[in-house]
């Protein structure tokens, strides 16, 4: 069962366009490069990268975290600025 989010998106693909162009922004920042590369270096640390497990390291913080299902990683909203 698909979520919400991704029924609106699917229902709405100049929404869906405009939600990529901005993570691709924000993908570039600083910040989204740190959280990125801190959360390999987690994965790898806690063995999960490149396996196939389908689990993520938590973006709590650098060297702390734990392994968790991609879907409620990925729905904690970011906070700060607007990236375009």
């Amino acid at each position: 069962m698909a979520s919400r989010t991704s029924k609106y998106y699917k229902e709405n693909p100049e929404a869906k366009a405009k939600r990529l162009k901005q993570q691709a922004a924000y993908n570039k920042t600083k910040e989204g490069l740190k959280i990125r590369t801190e959360a390999n270096q987690l994965n790898r640390k806690l063995g999960t990268y490149g396996n196939g497990d389908g689990k993520d390291a938590s973006h709590t913080g650098p060297n702390k975290g734990k392994l968790e299902t991609p879907s409620k990683n990925r729905r904690r909203p970011r906070t700060g600025r607007k990236y375009a």
